[in-house]
């Protein structure tokens, strides 16, 4: 088997592992509604922008690469 196809398994195998552990610890993690998330909700329309949790998970993604690259 090549590279590539088990960079996809390896990719999609880490989606589920994320999707699962999400499902799980989103009970007792407010993700998605932190304070200072954008959300307007107006007769027949709603928009809604996830910023400070976008703002978290980019720093938990930042500090994961990063014991990555020192370790490694």
């Amino acid at each position: 088997m090549g590279t590539i196809p088990k960079l996809l398994i390896l990719a999609g195998a880490a989606l589920i592992v994320i999707g699962l552990l999400w499902a799980l610890l989103g009970r007792f993690l407010p993700l998605g509604r932190l304070p200072g998330d954008i959300a307007i909700e107006k007769e027949g329309f709603g928009f809604y922008f996830p910023v400070v949790t976008c703002i978290v998970i980019s720093l938990v993604a930042s500090g994961i690469a990063y014991l990555i690259r020192l370790f490694k």
